[in-house]
């Protein structure tokens, strides 16, 4: 694998906790390796919902680091060195060396621990550059819905004879939008 983007990444087959969860704070990599920022992602969760791999690959850590429960997952066939995925506050039912499927439940998200509350921090690495987790999913499961068209403004709508301001003449009896004669000032 090269260096690598969004595209390239996309190995995720689902959110780590829930369907769509809400994104309480983005990933802000800091400036140099020791500096502040945010090396993740802050996901909506309760506590005891289910933590789920994003993708298959071996745990390669599962335990307490500064009091908080944390899993790491090595992802299969994403390079060298592996992407590498981390989830924190997790109770794991998981341990290291197991292999994991896409989707498989990890643990369950912890109340307190912290730098959120009813939060899961996600993470990715590539060897010792932290990465923007998100760019593991698909497109597909980034959005938050169908796409929907919005009318553009100053078109005509189709039966409509525009004028310079885009406007239906005087007089004329435009087409509404469900397909029907509208009425002309003065038709009773």
């Amino acid at each position: 694998m090269g260096a690598g983007g969004p595209s390239e990444w996309a190995v995720a087959r689902n959110w780590p906790v829930g369907t769509r969860p809400a994104v309480l704070r983005g990933w802000d990599p800091p400036a140099t390796p020791y500096g502040p920022g945010h090396r993740g992602v802050d996901l909506a969760a309760a506590d005891g919902a289910p933590v789920r791999a994003v993708a298959a690959g071996r745990v390669s850590f599962a335990g307490r680091v500064a009091g908080r429960g944390v899993v790491s997952v090595e992802l299969t066939g994403t390079g060298e060195p592996p992407l590498r995925t981390t989830y924190e506050p997790v109770r794991a039912t998981v341990h290291k060396g197991d292999r994991v499927a896409a989707g498989q439940v990890l643990g369950t998200a912890e109340a307190a621990g912290s730098h959120c509350t009813a939060c899961l921090h996600w993470g990715l690495l590539r060897g010792d550059t932290y990465l923007d987790p998100l760019t593991l999913l698909p497109p597909w499961l980034l959005n938050s819905g169908p796409s929907r068209l919005l009318p553009v403004l100053g078109v005509p709508l189709p039966g409509e004879r525009p004028t310079p301001e885009g406007h239906p003449e005087p007089g004329e009896r435009p087409v509404t939008r469900h397909g029907h004669a509208g009425r002309a000032a003065g038709d009773g």
